[in-house]
């Protein structure tokens, strides 16, 4: 324990002087020029795998950015409604959302992982899921959904005639499956620490460290896509802030988890650092984005999700000029 804890404050403090030496570069910003807007608007949610939206403020702040939103109670396509700017969610949604003709642009992974398959005996595997009852949020098509019914057509099962999907107007997910309403379902930090800590059901399936789940980028950074056409130098401006605290996130977890609970992002400290500990936020250095979303328009089109090619899908609906830039300014 004690070497793993010297290793990442190693990489923490290596980490923090290449920030502060690109934050001080005043030269390379000035060339690059000021955003074209100084507001920026970001949804705000209780999923603590997205800690890089919210740790990304003061970053934001250097890249020039004075007024720096985060809304609460937005539904999930805000990006696409243009209610928020940026936005991270999982590469799954934003394919669906891309078929659907809806004005997000894709711009980089952030990391793979971070959903679990949690089930009541006697369910042990994705096929015992034939004929039962599956909690999912409110709104079918959102993360959740799209990733279950991938897992399912990955092992035969039709996801629209061989589950039971269950919506409660009163209840979340979790909440269902608790009170044993529902047979399982997928959840994000920090549902499976809860659920772990309470003793409640067992993990089937883990996206962080289970194939082929694992070898691709969940979630994703992408933009309106209105906002990335007029602001270009706002969009890498953001991209850049989040990518930092996407580094953060790998290398000062501690911090990283302290500082979410200290700007009023999450009420747990634990749960915060074990999510943050846990998950490969380090990987968006290595994994090819276009991979993963090719992966996930591949197995959502062979699920019948959507009817739009994966290379429709990029074409149209992704743009890694600014993080192909990124990468040889962060020296990636």
């Amino acid at each position: 324990m004690r070497i793993l804890q010297n290793r990442r404050h190693f990489l923490a403090g290596a980490s923090l002087a290449a920030a502060a030496g690109i934050l001080g570069n005043r030269t390379l910003l000035a060339a690059e020029g000021p955003p074209e807007t100084t507001t920026i608007r970001l949804r705000k949610s209780s999923a603590i795998c997205l800690a890089p939206r919210y740790l990304a403020s003061d970053l934001l702040r250097a890249e020039g950015f004075t007024d720096i939103r985060y809304i609460s109670d937005l539904p999930f396509d805000a990006v696409a409604r243009g209610e928020v700017d940026f936005e991270l969610q999982t590469a799954a949604w934003v394919v669906s959302q891309l078929d659907a003709g809806k004005p997000i642009t894709a711009l980089a992974g952030v990391h793979p992982g971070c959903y679990e398959l949690f089930a009541h005996e006697p369910i042990r595997t994705i096929s015992d899921l034939k004929e039962r009852r599956v909690g999912m949020s409110q709104e079918p098509g959102s993360a959740g959904h799209l990733l279950l019914s991938i897992m399912a057509a990955q092992v035969g099962l039709d996801p629209h005639r061989d589950i039971n999907w269950v919506t409660s107007p009163t209840g979340t997910p979790k909440e269902l499956f608790a009170e044993r309403q529902v047979d399982a379902f997928l959840g994000f930090p920090p549902e499976p620490q809860e659920l772990r800590a309470r003793k409640i059901g067992r993990v089937i399936l883990n996206m962080t460290t289970d194939k082929p789940w694992s070898q691709y980028l969940c979630c994703t950074a992408c933009a309106n896509r209105d906002f990335v056409r007029a602001h270009p130098v706002a969009t890498k401006r953001a991209l850049r802030a989040i990518l930092k605290a996407t580094d953060m996130c790998a290398t000062e977890p501690e911090r990283a988890a302290q500082e979410m609970v200290d700007r009023g992002f999450t009420d747990r400290f634990d749960y915060a650092l074990q999510t943050l500990i846990e998950l490969p936020y380090a990987s968006w250095r290595e994994f090819d984005p276009e991979d993963s979303m090719r992966f996930y328009a591949l197995r959502l089109h062979e699920a019948g999700m959507i009817t739009s090619s994966p290379n429709k899908i990029i074409a149209g609906g992704t743009d890694w000029r600014f993080l192909n830039e990124l990468k040889r300014e962060l020296k990636v």
